[in-house]
């Protein structure tokens, strides 16, 4: 624990334990610029899932908490050596209630990553810190307001699009929130092999569901009672962000993943949540030029980054030339040897 001076009372630096989950969670959960990804339960699904390092660092003053920062060290000979803020996760970087504590939090997260000697820290930031620090121009992320009214929802989405989901509505596809996670890993693995990326291991996505109860569900679409498409949403205030989705290239004809996002934001909607989050993508990729279709506009991420090794922002990305082969070679693996060695990879990629 160290302490800060200020004119008012000291502010104190602190990792987090167990017993202060809650407190943590409230304090996120209050900030305007908090996330899902910021909530404590990463700690332990980050931590029993990879095996990672963890660091959650928090300030304090008069017993109350006024900023946290959530930090995963992710160390691979093919991907680097990195403290992130958060692995796996699309939004991090500090939440603070005032420079001071935002301060304290940079400089035990930069000391921190010059005592680990990794090649950068990296923060996840959703608005510019304005500390100078090189950033990543090469992530956005989709937001936008939805009505309780499916109907309203509906005629937003601009007409191309509406017509994709009119289709597999008229394909007579179905959606169910199902339990556990086995029909989506079937479902997920197969479509992120047939993109060339190594999969998550099952019970990665298990602890997802365990950790975080309610606030993470997955919505499964089925025609004729096979399962064609999935995805594992996380809910936040009155927030859902679709995150993992998949599906099998039977869904392509039947216009599956249009129904099935759909589906989860008319739920969504009648259930009182206002924000639906299309997450991030890559500029010009076509996750990207797919949540366009939607009515949706691209607002800039602004990852930043504290070099201490590398003398240039990292390159962890399919869009790096060096990763290509490897993932021309992967889309060829059969499905069970992709599914037996890709958590392997999957787990260094942060």
């Amino acid at each position: 624990m160290e302490s800060t001076k200020t004119s008012r009372e000291a502010i104190t630096l602190h990792e987090l334990d167990r017993v202060d989950y809650a407190r943590w969670d409230r304090f996120v959960k209050d900030a305007a610029d908090g996330t899902f990804f910021h909530l404590s339960g990463w700690k332990e699904v980050i931590e029993q899932a990879f095996g990672f390092k963890v660091y959650f660092f928090y300030t304090e003053r008069s017993g109350q908490i006024t900023g946290v920062l959530p930090l995963g060290h992710v160390k691979s000979v093919l991907f680097g050596n990195s403290l992130i803020s958060l692995p796996f996760c699309v939004y991090g970087g500090v939440i603070a209630a005032d420079d001071e504590s935002a301060v304290a939090l940079r400089r035990a997260a930069c000391r921190l990553a010059d005592t680990l000697g990794v090649d950068a820290l990296e923060l996840k930031n959703r608005a510019p810190s304005n500390q100078g620090w090189p950033v990543k121009e090469l992530y956005v992320t989709f937001r936008k307001e939805i009505s309780q009214d499916p109907e309203e929802n509906l005629k937003a989405i601009p007409r191309k699009q509406r017509a994709m989901v009119r289709k597999g509505i008229n394909a007579g596809l179905s959606s169910e929130s199902v339990e556990g996670c086995d029909r989506f890993f079937h479902i997920y693995s197969e479509s992120v092999r047939n993109l060339g990326t190594p999969v998550m291991p099952l019970n990665y996505f298990q602890l997802l569901r365990e950790v975080f109860g309610n606030d993470c569900e997955v919505l499964m679409v089925t025609h004729e009672g096979k399962d064609i498409a999935g995805v594992m949403s996380f809910y936040f205030r009155d927030e859902v962000l679709p995150y993992y989705g998949g599906s099998i290239p039977l869904a392509r004809n039947l216009k599956g993943n249009d129904f099935m996002y759909w589906e989860l934001m008319r739920r969504c909607g009648e259930r009182g949540i206002r924000v639906f989050d299309y997450g991030r993508s890559k500029l010009d990729a076509g996750s990207y030029s797919f949540k366009k279709n939607w009515g949706f506009s691209p607002e800039p991420l602004h990852y930043e980054y504290y070099l201490v090794k590398s003398t240039a922002v990292p390159e962890i990305n399919p869009n790096n030339p060096k990763y290509q082969l490897l993932i021309k070679a992967w889309q060829k693996l059969p499905l069970p040897v992709a599914n037996r060695i890709g958590p392997f990879l999957a787990r260094k990629l942060g």
